[in-house]
């Protein structure tokens, strides 16, 4: 048993809504109180908390668990230079065997400066900058809005999105000076590739929430209110 005290601790009990000492054994919380604890169990292995605050465990009550766990699966390209997303999707790319999807999320073009090609702050990227990455695999990342998608061509073409292809209704095919789509979907025109997209199984799902679980336990997280379509509920009933 352990006894952790000098702590804010938050109850949330009306009865007790404040306490400065916690009686743990093993992974249960036996008791909470103040002096009283260190005075009834004076041998017991302490812990001072040093002023630091304890809560309860927190419950995400609007929370996508699928989304979020596959979510971490993917390419983190939310960074401060379009070199540095490229760079990283690179490095998933040497890992990725030919034909697999490379997915990532997370740009933001606004935030990036100027390139040393000259290309201004805040301009798109092209299909041609992934182009240079892979063209044996197919790349797709999301911006962080949510609200525009990044392909290279070999994505594009699995798609089937190509010069003749009509912006869908409140969406829009980015096209070059020639017509060419240059890898920037809008809108609704992101479905046009995600309907494209592999979908997971039920066991990779439950895999994924298996791996999520302890960054959400390390943010204080020990429940969630969710039902992220049938495959998360499913892939739950696994866990």
């Amino acid at each position: 048993m352990k006894i952790l005290f000098n702590a804010h601790i938050h109850t949330f009990d009306r009865r007790q809504p404040k306490a400065s000492a916690i009686l743990i054994n093993r992974d249960r919380i036996v008791s909470i109180g103040h002096g009283e604890l260190l005075d009834s169990f004076p041998t017991i292995n302490r812990e001072d908390m040093d002023g630091r605050v304890i809560l309860p465990g927190l419950t995400d009550a609007h929370i996508h668990l699928m989304h979020y766990a596959l979510g971490l699966q993917k390419v983190d390209v939310e960074t401060k230079t379009k070199a540095e997303a490229l760079k990283r999707v690179a490095e998933r790319a040497a890992k990725t065997a030919p034909g697999q999807w490379i997915l990532g999320h997370g740009w933001q073009q606004n935030d990036w400066p100027p390139s040393s090609a000259g290309a201004p702050a805040g301009q798109f990227p092209t299909a041609a900058d992934l182009d240079a990455i892979a063209t044996d695999k197919p790349i797709y990342l999301t911006a962080k809005s949510l609200h525009a998608g990044w392909a290279n061509t070999t994505a594009l073409r699995i798609a089937g999105i190509g010069p003749g292809t009509p912006d869908p209704h409140n969406g829009k095919i980015v096209r070059d000076e020639h017509g060419q789509p240059n890898g920037i979907l809008l809108e609704t025109a992101m479905s046009l590739l995600e309907e494209k997209l592999p979908q997971p199984t039920v066991g990779e799902v439950a895999e994924a929430i298996a791996a999520a679980q302890p960054i959400l336990f390390g943010m204080g997280l020990t429940g969630a209110h969710d039902f992220d379509y049938r495959p998360c509920f499913m892939a739950l009933q696994q866990l």
